[in-house]
């Protein structure tokens, strides 16, 4: 027996098969209880740990239809799932036997339920809570679920405390209240009873599901679990190509696309994957997914697989070459598509130019997905063709490193350098280039550039910070290697 304590007053919230055939229910008081059971055990009651099991619940009830929704609210009468089954019933055998394969499962999961199929969600739960049918399954035929709802106290109107009241006037019925007009209902007990008995009587009522529920989905239901990552590997392989022949005839391509397993134990398991641009390559899909399989916990056994696609982006027809000859790919993207699911997204990124002649600033580090900003043409950007008039090094350096250079005149190239404790003879030499500070920042000196070879054909990029005659001490710095 489990109990939570109301304005200092202990009641019970929840009740055993064993308490419940001894008299004990929901809403007494702890003494109350005690009084007729001394031996009673009581604990206390979790309501954070009840939401999570209702929500873990409603992942599970995914199995059936992705509309499923866990009641935002926990009350004595117990919590409940609210699903919608259209379109999806008969993928099990029915209705019917969507109620015997739930009724099935929760029992192994060690639960009870009593469950109701309306046209309707506030009949569905009104049907489900107050007609004794519904504890095996209940499934009206069409023309009696309304003659069964008004015969239903008016506690199933979902309108709390308001059904004493109208009990108290003599309202003991559904259909004691359906049988008046509605607006001296709405004025005397309020209009939320009035938008109830609308909603029991068949009203469209939405159903909030706990997940997004993508346009694009397929799933496979199997008759005996897997449980290794080959098996599930093979699955992914059917799904895709379903689900990329959805894709085609919508004209997008994917741009997420996430796979769920349900176990055989209630759990649901979830693998998520990226990419760079919309696509409908199933083999290039295939290998984002296989290479985290491993990472999914299949558990005992996996039983129902889904597989759907939450972001989505146009995406044209392509043209087929002529022959046998494959079309050439965009060869980068299926790598950033890898590297991002190995590393994470937040781990790969790429150089973008900035707006500066320095060569250190000339670029900045963007998301890889991240619009490249247009700037203008800079000479310090490593990517100016070598043919250029000033050809930059393949390689920067993280910092420029400090060396000791010599050079026989001012404006020359130094003689010989020694970087890194190893002294080079220059052999041939060429600049300077010289780069003027950013006046804005006021920390930086004139810099004279330098491409210099040695005498076993390295090559280097070399430059003097500052200028003899307005610099008091010059240094010398390497900057970049050539290939």
């Amino acid at each position: 027996m489990l109990v939570s304590t109301t304005a200092g007053r202990q009641v019970i919230t929840a009740v055993d098969d064993i308490a419940a055939s001894l008299g004990l229910a929901p809403g007494q008081s702890l003494g109350d209880a005690r009084a007729r059971v001394p031996e009673v055990q009581a604990r206390d009651a979790d309501p954070a740990a009840d939401r999570r099991a209702l929500d873990d619940l409603a992942d599970w009830a995914g199995r059936y239809t992705p509309w499923a929704a866990a009641e935002p609210e926990i009350t004595d009468g117990g919590a409940g799932l609210l699903l919608d089954l259209t379109g999806t019933a008969h993928l099990f055998g029915g209705e019917a036997a969507v109620i015997a394969d739930a009724r099935r499962r929760l029992a192994r999961l060690g639960y009870q339920g009593r469950m109701a199929v309306a046209s309707s969600p506030g009949a569905a739960w009104a049907l489900a809570r107050f007609d004794e049918r519904a504890a095996p399954g209940l499934v009206l035929a069409s023309g009696e679920e309304r003659a069964a709802v008004l015969a239903l106290p008016v506690a199933a109107l979902r309108i709390g405390a308001a059904a004493a009241e109208l009990q108290h006037f003599g309202l003991q019925r559904v259909a004691d209240i359906a049988e008046r007009p509605r607006a001296p209902v709405a004025e005397r007990f309020g209009a939320l009873v009035v938008r109830r008995l609308e909603q029991i009587l068949g009203a469209p009522e939405p159903i909030q599901p706990r997940r997004p529920v993508p346009r694009h989905r397929t799933r496979l239901t199997l008759p005996e679990p897997v449980a290794t990552a080959e098996q599930i590997a093979a699955l992914v392989d059917r799904l895709l190509a379903a689900l990329v022949t959805q894709l085609g005839h919508a004209g997008v391509g994917a741009r997420k696309l996430e796979l769920e397993v349900f176990r055989v134990d209630g759990a649901v398991r979830r693998l998520s994957i990226g990419t760079h641009r919309a696509s409908r390559d199933i083999a290039h899909l295939a290998r984002l997914f296989r290479r985290d399989l491993d990472k999914l916990d299949p558990g005992h056994g996996v039983d129902v697989v889904a597989l759907s696609a939450p972001e989505v982006e146009p995406l044209a027809p392509e043209q087929l070459p002529l022959g046998t000859a494959p079309m050439p790919a965009a060869a980068p993207l299926p790598l950033l598509d890898r590297l991002t699911q190995r590393l994470g997204r937040h781990r790969v990124g790429r150089l973008v130019a900035r707006e500066s002649h320095v060569p250190e600033r000339a670029q900045r580090l963007a998301p890889i997905d991240a619009e490249a900003t247009p700037v203008a043409s800079s000479p310090a950007h490593p990517r100016v063709a070598s043919s250029s008039a000033h050809p930059r090094p393949v390689r920067l350096l993280p910092r420029p490193e400090p060396i000791e250079a010599m050079a026989l005149l001012p404006d020359e190239p130094p003689r010989w350098f020694r970087w890194r404790g190893v002294r080079l003879a220059v052999a041939r030499a060429d600049g300077p280039e010289r780069i003027a500070p950013e006046w804005w920042r006021g920390d930086a000196n004139t810099r004279d550039y330098y491409r210099v070879e040695d005498e076993q054909g390295h090559r280097y990029w070399l430059y003097r910070d500052g200028l003899y005659g307005q610099t008091p001490d010059p240094r010398w710095y390497l900057h970049g290697l050539f290939a």
